[in-house]
């Protein structure tokens, strides 16, 4: 018998979105954030931190690279626990302003870990240490002339949709890399470009 002919909107459309990962990063950090507090006035500022990056940052920086672009909602939550598990660490009270405390830890906002992480993979891309599946995704620009401070730069694609296109690889990765200082886009190995990364981003930052 004949297959009955498919109709529009005979099937639900499906949004994939990042909402249940987000869930579950929030109570699970937060879980261990209720725990360490109750235990923070008994350890060192050295060994609590420790209990703060192991149960907590190393959720936030999973596989956080998926993240960029994603809601400011969304975002915040995320930004939300870093806060918390600062005050947690610093033994700062729960209205005093954040932002001088994660400052003086030298960590970086949860939007700009995200973009640390794209820019890392990008760095690896170009420099033959990552899978032939994300280097494919990236395109050198290429030009008899170059000008000052626009060398080393990759042409960004086009793309259609701004809420899923941009959010992509192979979008996201030019689009930050050439945001960078030249000093930055140029050949170096990687743990020069991590510190001189991190500088430039704290910055962004705080300054």
């Amino acid at each position: 018998m004949p297959c009955d002919p498919v109709t529009p909107n005979q099937y639900p459309i499906v949004k994939l979105t990042f909402t249940k990962h987000i869930n579950k990063i929030c109570k699970t950090s937060f879980f261990h954030l209720r725990n360490i507090a109750k235990i923070r006035p008994s350890l060192s500022l050295r060994a609590a931190e420790k209990l703060v990056h192991a149960f907590v940052s190393s959720r936030l920086d999973y596989c956080n690279a998926l993240l960029i672009g994603i809601p400011g909602r969304s975002l915040q939550r995320l930004q939300h626990i870093q806060n918390s598990a600062a005050r947690i660490l610093m033994r700062v009270r729960k209205y005093d302003h954040i932002t001088p405390v994660l400052q003086s830890l030298h960590w970086l906002p949860v939007h700009l870990r995200i973009e640390y992480k794209i820019l890392l993979h990008t760095h690896h891309c170009l420099h033959g240490e990552a899978p032939t599946y994300l280097t494919e995704l990236l395109t050198p620009h290429t030009t008899s002339r170059t000008r000052s401070g626009q060398s080393h730069r990759l042409c960004p694609p086009r793309t259609k949709l701004k809420t899923m296109g941009d959010r992509a690889f192979q979008a996201a990765a030019p689009r930050l890399w050439n945001a960078l200082p030249d000093h930055l886009r140029a050949p170096q190995t990687e743990d020069v470009f991590k510190k001189g990364l991190k500088t430039f981003l704290f910055r962004k930052a705080y300054f």
